[in-house]
């Protein structure tokens, strides 16, 4: 740390003995280290796979963990722990109090602790998943984004801090830095990152330091930066005559040198630490005997319970900008593998155990045992478990979205038209409208949202002027705007709804939080979208437009895998609706399931406890086709079978009763989305040439996998007959071959046949599109009404 920061130290809100708080951070040490040996020398699992669990990654951070749980941290404080440092966060957890003693040696065991924290899979409580690389370090400042969002609208929560604990080499990940830029991120004084600056990834010690461009990164981005460098120790010393020497030595000494000084002792450290170095250096640690040396020069900030202590106290002085401390540590720390270049997956032996068991004052009988409630450790022990005590959030709103807004048009539209539409008569329910919350990376505008930010304005942290008085978008910027605009940043846009969609219990606030995007710049974001599926959020994004419909923008804004990836997202449930008044019902019953928490049955539809991903087109598609069937089916029975997944748009038998009198062979055209009026033209060909072709506009793949799914786990579990869910049933009731039509790639809907056991032809996108008209793309990829009679033709031939 320069001597500048350490002259701004103000004094830290919680000064408890660090005599004792050092005794805790040695049995937080102990217990990270034997979790991770009980996983790999206790348990036999069958199997002679390794365990692993990271022995040294979490030994880097006890010290700074100890001291934020133990001196720092308040209930309504939200952290993200580092991956690898999951066994020091249970180990935390179970002193507390807040794990049982009996989950210790279930590390990496099914339903035991995880390989890293999980907020939906962990038995003790999880703020942030963080096993993917980057993503939970940024997810601390987006949920503070949120919390921004709420104190505006709904009143100010409890003052809360949002902190994320990451390794140094996670700075190597591209995500973080959009995050750290983007203007949606700025001024957020409640943000604290620390990163575990020990110099070592997975592989090797890093060559040189980084942390001059670091520190000029964040700082360009408005950020507070902190340095704590050296401990006690080495302060001290390096106050005392000639110490700059000393001081700058270490310094510039090369980061593979400085790492190589943990392990060796007398005459061996004592070279190692002095090759290279200046005289004056040299006559300095003459007078060092060599018991002293060791500790002295390996003497790390990030070990120093005192100077972390100062460096949070700083963060919590700064209101008007996040913060990042880094925290000198070696890799490792405590342990006999520490600063060894190999140790990120290495392991301690059974002897080194038993010896760092016994260094602690423990045996086979205690080493498990929380401290004694009436020692000075047990009773700072019981005090935080009581300051962090956290009371139960609900997730549910108080609020019943209706089924539909009653969209209406005598015109051909596009879904995402009706998209936009819905929004802005949502926006007029006073009931519904105030837990509304769109955003979108830039592209507001062009995916429909201009009426919804028309309606309820945009939110800023402060009123802004808005210069825009004369344009067709009122782009007006305040506290009360519903409306929070990103960069141009996919990554971001599925961070911040993952927040949102956590806001119940981050925020103690539920949300309805609706985000679009071009829908083939949804794989852009990917790995942020799984990363809040995977974290249980809850919210809706839609893609648009999208598939090669989008004929003049070319191959690189035309997307063809999307529906794939909506289809086999866990936690994700895919929508691909055709008409307006489908998608009406769908994206209210979607907002209902939200509004009414997870495991609530608003419908007739199963459950589901996720996001919704709804798939749309800038084509208009004439709604006649629609409202027919809406004639012949009823409201009440079509909109279940919309919810469901599936219904049958075009009854061949109802449109022609001739075919059915003369026995003519039935096939059935599956579709979704902008094909329909492609999909209903073959289907009056074949109708021609005396065939009767039934047409199913498949709403979601999703919903209606799932069910043929559940029955088909249901039979291999019971070694019983699988049956045909009643969805596909009621829709594909004739037993006939089937063609399946997509704008996306055509295996996302070919395992329809194997669901109704019968010959199928799939058609679709499998190959990278280019610019043209629709009708001549279409032609390209065989999705014209010809081609379609075509596989029909061929189904027959194979039935």
């Amino acid at each position: 740390m320069t001597d500048h920061d350490e002259s701004r130290r103000p004094t830290p809100r919680h000064t408890p003995d660090l005599e004792v708080l050092d005794e805790i951070q040695r049995r937080v040490g102990w217990l990270a280290t034997r979790i991770v040996d009980a996983a790999n020398h206790d348990r036999d699992t069958g199997d002679g796979v390794k365990v692993g669990g990271h022995q040294a990654s979490s030994a880097s951070l006890v010290t700074a963990m100890t001291a934020l749980w133990f001196a720092h941290l308040n209930a309504a404080d939200r952290v993200a722990v580092k991956p690898h440092a999951s066994p020091v966060f249970h180990a935390i957890q179970y002193l507390l109090g807040n794990l049982d003693r009996s989950y210790l040696p279930r590390l990496r065991a099914r339903g035991g602790l995880q390989s890293y924290p999980s907020r939906t899979k962990d038995p003790d409580e999880v703020d942030f998943s963080t096993g993917s690389v980057g993503l939970g370090v940024a997810a601390p400042l987006f949920a503070a984004v949120t919390r921004r969002y709420v104190d505006a609208h709904f009143g100010e929560r409890p003052a809360s801090r949002f902190v994320a604990i990451l390794g140094d080499a996670e700075l190597d990940e591209g995500n973080i830095w959009e995050a750290v830029a983007d203007p949606a991120t700025a001024g957020l004084g409640n943000v604290m990152w620390l990163v575990d600056f020990n110099r070592q990834s997975l592989d090797r010690v890093v060559p040189g330091v980084r942390i001059d461009q670091w520190r000029g990164q964040f700082e360009a981005a408005g950020w507070h930066v902190v340095e704590v460098k050296y401990g006690r120790r080495l302060r001290e010393a390096c106050d005392r005559p000639g110490g700059e020497h000393l001081r700058a030595w270490i310094d510039a000494m090369p980061n593979e040198q400085y790492q190589s000084l943990f392990g060796p002792l007398g005459d061996d450290l004592r070279k190692r630490f002095l090759d290279g170095a200046p005289a004056a250096v040299q006559e300095i640690v003459a007078g060092i005997p060599d018991a002293e040396l060791a500790p002295l020069v390996t003497d790390l900030g990030g070990h120093d319970l005192g100077a972390m202590l100062d460096a949070y106290a700083q963060c919590d002085a700064v209101t008007d900008r996040p913060s990042v401390v880094f925290a000198y540590t070696v890799k490792g720390w405590g342990l006999p593998i520490a600063g060894n270049p190999r140790n990120h997956s290495a392991l301690l032996s059974t002897e080194q155990i038993d010896t760092l068991r016994a260094e602690r004052g423990l045996d086979r009988d205690t080493e498990w045992d929380r401290f004694d409630p009436a020692s000075p450790a047990g009773i700072l022990v019981g005090s935080r478990r009581e300051a962090m005590a956290r009371a139960p959030r609900e997730q549910a709103l108080p609020i019943k979205v209706p089924e539909s807004t009653d969209v209406r048009t005598s015109r051909p539209i596009s879904t995402q038209e009706v998209f936009g539409r819905v929004l802005v008569d949502l926006a007029r329910d006073e009931r519904v409208a105030p837990y509304l919350v769109t955003t979108a990376p830039d592209v507001a505008t062009s995916t429909n949202l201009a009426g919804f930010i028309n309606k309820t304005g945009v939110f800023a942290p402060t009123q802004r002027r808005s210069w825009n008085e004369d344009g067709m978008l009122r782009w007006a910027e305040g506290p009360s705007g519903q409306h929070i605009e990103l960069g141009i940043s996919e990554m971001n846009l599925f961070l911040l709804l993952g927040q949102l969609g956590l806001s119940w219990d981050l925020s103690a606030q539920p949300l309805l939080p609706v985000g679009t995007v071009y829908d083939p710049f949804v794989l852009r974001g990917l790995d942020a979208f799984l990363y809040g599926t995977y974290s249980g959020s809850r919210f809706i994004v839609a893609g648009t437009p999208s598939g090669v419909t989008l004929a003049p923008e070319g191959g690189a804004h035309q997307s063809t895998i999307t529906a794939s990836v909506g289809l086999e997202l866990p936690g994700v449930t895919f929508i691909e609706p055709a008409y307006a008044t489908p998608l009406d019902w769908l994206l209210c019953d979607a907002l209902g399931h939200i509004a009414a928490g997870p495991s609530s049955t608003t419908t007739a539809t199963p459950a589901e406890d996720g996001a919704y991903y709804f798939r749309l087109t800038t084509r208009p598609v004439d709604q006649a086709p629609f409202e027919a069937a809406r004639a012949r089916i009823g409201d009440a029975v079509l909109r279940r079978q919309v919810l469901a997944g599936a219904y049958r748009l075009y009854d061949a038998h109802h449109a022609h009763p001739e075919l059915r009198a003369a026995g003519a062979p039935v096939v059935h055209l599956a579709a979704s989305g902008a094909v329909l009026p492609e999909v209903l033209a073959a289907a009056e060909e074949l109708a021609d040439e005396g065939i009767a072709a039934h047409v199913a506009d498949v709403t979601s793949l999703d919903r209606i996998y799932t069910a043929w799914q559940r029955t088909l786990r249901q039979g291999v579990r019971t070694a019983a007959a699988p049956s045909v869910p009643g969805a596909l049933r009621t829709v594909f009731g004739d037993r006939a071959p089937v063609v399946t039509v997509h704008d996306a790639a055509s295996h996302a809907m070919a395992w329809l046949g194997s669901a109704l056991g019968t010959p199928c032809v799939p058609l679709g996108v499998d190959e990278f599109g280019q610019s043209g008209t629709v009708r001549e793309l279409y032609e390209l990829h065989d999705l014209l009404p010809g081609s379609i009679v075509n596989a029909a033709l061929a189904a027959l031939s194979l039935s």
